[in-house]
């Protein structure tokens, strides 16, 4: 670790800073480049990542660690060789499979547990007559705590395997809160994760504004109705963003029509243009590397997202 354990979160005071949560309901709708945009155009605030399953918003603002910690939960089984007996009576009870005979030492068995498959139940160490498991911490990633061009980002990464995946997003957005209090910053960026699951759930806990980021697609439009009955149901308003609109015009205008009806407003549409792919290669946001038309597309929307912020 290179610093201190950030301060414990404190309850919400009627100053605390604001907190807009950029959804999608599926991967690949351009969420994480919008906000990077949006990090881009905002002076005082924080950046959180909490796609812990696949954080990449990391990739384009070039951050530099400043605190690393271990993000530990739930228990795991271990099995001791010297107190072992062989009677393999753990390996028989465990109904997840996740214990094995690893090798065989003098003709003697050696069991040894598989941490990914590992559950945490606790049954073999109860049927272990010797005492030889042991249930330890598990550790299940890591999060992080950054500097970038753009202002601190916290982000985490969650090992391959790893459970509990919206306790780390709930680590990730709590501490970006505590950090943005500390600083006197004004606003909290979460590039959440896509989908509908326990990640997202996480994420928009609390939130002051989502943003819903989807794409002219039939699988856009679908997974945007999902969202937002999520989001519906925290009772949370809602803004959407079109990216590549102009993709398929007619499948824009069916999402602008749905959104009218149900009253999200679309506060951006984004033109699809190859110079997003370019900024990305070279490490930038659409808005920093400039002579595109999407970054003036993203200025509007910014400004309808601050003053709709001000107001909720």
């Amino acid at each position: 670790m290179s610093s201190p354990r950030p301060a414990d979160v404190q309850p919400r005071s009627a100053a605390a800073p604001r907190q807009l949560v950029v959804l999608s309901g599926k991967g690949g709708t351009g969420k994480t480049s919008v906000v990077a945009a949006l990090a881009t155009l905002t002076p005082s605030k924080v950046l959180a990542d909490c796609d812990v399953d696949a954080a990449d918003l990391h990739l384009v603002l070039d951050p530099e660690r400043r605190h690393t910690e271990t993000f530990v939960s739930g228990k795991e089984a271990r099995i001791a060789p010297e107190r072992c007996s062989a009677c393999g009576l753990c390996m028989e009870h465990c109904r997840f499979d996740a214990i094995r005979v690893t090798s065989h030492n003098g003709g003697r068995s050696v069991y040894a547990v598989d941490p990914i498959a590992c559950e945490g139940c606790g049954l073999c160490a109860r049927v272990c007559t010797p005492g030889a498991v042991d249930m330890v911490d598990a550790e299940r990633g890591e999060w992080f705590i950054a500097d970038t061009r753009h202002g601190p980002l916290v982000y985490a990464r969650l090992n391959i395997g790893g459970e509990n995946s919206g306790k780390l997003v709930t680590v990730v957005r709590d501490q970006a809160l505590a950090l943005a209090e500390e600083m006197g910053a004004s606003l909290v960026i979460v590039d959440g994760p896509p989908g509908i699951g326990c990640p997202v759930i996480a994420s928009v806990t609390g939130a002051d504004l989502v943003l819903a980021v989807t794409e002219p697609s039939v699988s856009g439009a679908h997974d945007l109705e999902r969202a937002a009955e999520l989001v519906r149901g925290f009772g949370m308003p809602l803004t959407v963003c079109i990216n590549k609109s102009d993709l398929n015009r007619d499948m824009t205008v069916h999402i602008r029509e749905v959104c009218a009806t149900r009253g999200w407003p679309v506060v951006g549409e984004l033109d699809y243009d190859v110079a997003v792919v370019r900024a990305q290669v070279e490490g930038k946001s659409i808005v920093e590397y400039g002579g595109s038309v999407v970054a003036d597309q993203i200025r509007k929307m910014w400004d309808v997202l601050e003053d709709t912020l001000k107001k909720v």
